[in-house]
């Protein structure tokens, strides 16, 4: 691992939020694409580094569980919804793990979101909604998308899978 990629590591293991690759690159003195060989580079070395929609995080394993209970939840929603879905999920004490589609051509793509509070959507959402160039990845199956919900129990997850089923968002 070149010097470059530990000091990488180093940022990522003191930061408190997600690290964009561009405050990467600007800290580095080289380009966005570099640092993005970089993080392909660490996670080729073992190391558990995720891309958000906020910036890389860094998972260190601390020994124990992140969540008690992961469920993975069908739904289906337009894009005037997605923020009730979202909300519903983390009132309830839910984290949206992730979001994933099964694509005809390509098979399942997913995206790491890591949505635990109403303002995690909210700069989700606002990402979403300022970038002309992007959509949800649901938008290539007519809305129908999967998420892998973390839990404190079982029990939370139950209750998210029925209030968006009684939304007529999650799909029995």
């Amino acid at each position: 691992m070149n010097s470059r990629c530990e000091k990488i590591l180093k940022i990522l293991v003191d930061a408190k939020d997600p690290t964009t690759a561009s405050s990467l690159a600007e800290k580095m003195g080289v380009s966005r694409q570099v640092i993005v060989g970089d993080i392909a580079l660490l996670r080729a070395a073992g190391h558990e580094i995720t891309a958000t929609y906020r910036g890389y995080i860094l998972h260190e394993d601390s020994g124990e569980p992140s969540f008690l209970y992961v469920g993975i939840l069908a739904c289906r929603h337009n894009l005037e919804q997605m923020q009730d879905e979202l909300y519903t999920i983390v009132d309830y004490g839910g984290t949206v793990i992730d979001v994933a589609i099964e694509h005809a051509v390509y098979g399942e793509i997913s995206g790491a979101l890591n949505l635990s509070s109403r303002f995690d959507v909210d700069q989700f959402i606002w990402k979403v909604e300022e970038d002309d160039n992007s959509t949800p990845i649901s938008s290539l199956t007519g809305g129908i998308h999967i998420h892998h919900i973390g839990c404190k129990s079982k029990e939370i997850f139950d209750r998210i899978k029925e209030a968006l089923i009684e939304k007529q968002i999650a799909l029995n």
